[in-house]
């Protein structure tokens, strides 16, 4: 990773692919377009109120959108992909990267029905906090979502993260409504046992 004077990388967040447990990410291309139509159409995801998944119609214009915000060095988007048969999951991404305090938050996250509560979700979370920790040297990472959406702040809370609060009239849903938005985050302090927690969820058999 090239560093820059600070110590920092002169993008913070460089391109790269993270792995294990028959999870991978990597970083979006146009190439994941007809993938990440096949994910969002397992259930429908779409017509979820409270995310922000592409119908068929704007997936390409979501993953423009998406490489534009990388290009910005706004965000790090990810493709979420299964290694044994290639097939897309999902997405994923870094975002709101403020290298001068070493805050990133992980967000844009979503995945085909049939991924959703699986490990792929803790595995995919696990790699994103272990390189923004560990080789980004991250102090914080935060996560957004919803009020109203209630399976996410769960999958936060399940992650270690610790609720910071509320911003009310905070951002416009995809229906023209505006909504209030959870503010989650951990410290680079708090890593260590929230790692360790991780890696004892995923390891556990599961009934």
């Amino acid at each position: 990773m090239r560093q820059a004077e600070n110590g920092m990388s002169a993008r913070f967040v460089e391109p790269v692919t993270l792995s294990a447990r028959g999870v991978r990410l990597v970083p979006l291309t146009l190439d994941h377009e007809a993938g990440l139509k096949a994910a969002a159409a397992d259930g429908e995801l779409w017509n979820i109120r409270v995310t922000s998944v592409p119908g068929p119609l704007e997936t390409r214009k979501y993953i423009e959108d998406a490489l534009k915000m990388r290009e910005d060095g706004n965000r790090f988007p990810f493709a979420v992909i299964d290694e044994a048969s290639g097939e897309v999951l999902g997405s994923t991404s870094y975002h709101d990267i403020v290298p001068a305090i070493r805050r990133i938050e992980i967000g844009y996250t979503w995945y085909a029905r049939r991924c959703q509560r699986t490990h792929i979700n803790t595995t995919a979370k696990l790699l994103m906090l272990a390189h923004a920790f560990d080789t980004l040297g991250a102090q914080l990472v935060g996560w957004r979502t919803d009020n109203y959406n209630f399976a996410s702040q769960r999958a936060i809370e399940r992650l270690g993260a610790r609720k910071d609060g509320v911003l009310r009239h905070h951002a416009l849903r995809r229906d023209g409504t505006v909504r209030d938005t959870v503010m989650y985050s951990l410290t680079a302090g708090e890593w260590p046992e929230v790692r360790a927690h991780l890696q004892y969820l995923l390891d556990k058999p599961r009934a």
